[in-house]
């Protein structure tokens, strides 16, 4: 076989492995946008009202989710997000769940936090802590984690907190809609690459 078309056949082999779970897979680094800014088509929007609003998605209204259409175990979660609210402002961004409780709008656990005064903090995950990384009134970027029982979180450019613990092996991943008490939120730039 000649050089030319051993070329051609990896790089068939690249964009068919790109493609898969129908992401458009960067096939140089792994990521895969779960909001490309024009449409929801990797997520299912819950007990809440969420549209796109000047490429970013905006959590309009009610207590629910905009969960992913599948599940992930070990992963890096890149997403920006700015809350509308001056103060008091409260969402957060779940991961590892299978299943929201009858009755509730949101899962028991994993929360990365982004209420005011706690942001990136996951509650039921000890170590998960961090203070004064975020920026009121602007866009902040989290990159979070995920890889068997650890977690790690990168709030804008800076180290947060890395964490053991994770009982839970794979599940969906979901944006927090509180708006009626923590307000209105914008995401942006969500994207994510699965860990091996």
């Amino acid at each position: 076989m000649t050089h030319r078309r051993l070329r051609c056949t990896a790089a068939v082999v690249v964009l068919l492995c790109a493609a898969v779970g129908g992401q458009a897979l960067a096939a140089d680094d792994g990521w895969a946008d779960l909001f490309n800014g024009k449409d929801l088509s990797h997520w299912d929007v819950l007990k809440c009202e969420a549209e796109i609003q000047d490429g970013a998605l905006l959590l309009k209204a009610g207590n629910g989710l905009v969960q992913t259409k599948q599940q992930y175990a070990n992963f890096v979660l890149d997403f920006e997000w700015k809350a509308l609210k001056p103060d008091k402002w409260d969402s957060g961004v779940y991961f590892r769940y299978t299943s929201v409780p009858k009755g509730r709008p949101w899962p028991g656990r994993y929360q990365t936090n982004i209420r005011q005064g706690m942001e990136g903090n996951v509650g039921s995950l000890k170590g998960a802590r961090s203070k004064g990384l975020t920026k009121a009134g602007e866009w902040n970027r989290f990159v979070l984690t995920v890889d068997g029982t650890k977690a790690a979180l990168e709030i804008n450019g800076k180290p947060a907190w890395k964490a053991d613990g994770l009982k839970v092996p794979k599940g969906f991943i979901s944006l927090q809609a509180e708006v009626p008490q923590g307000g209105q939120f914008l995401f942006r730039n969500v994207r994510i690459k699965v860990l091996p």
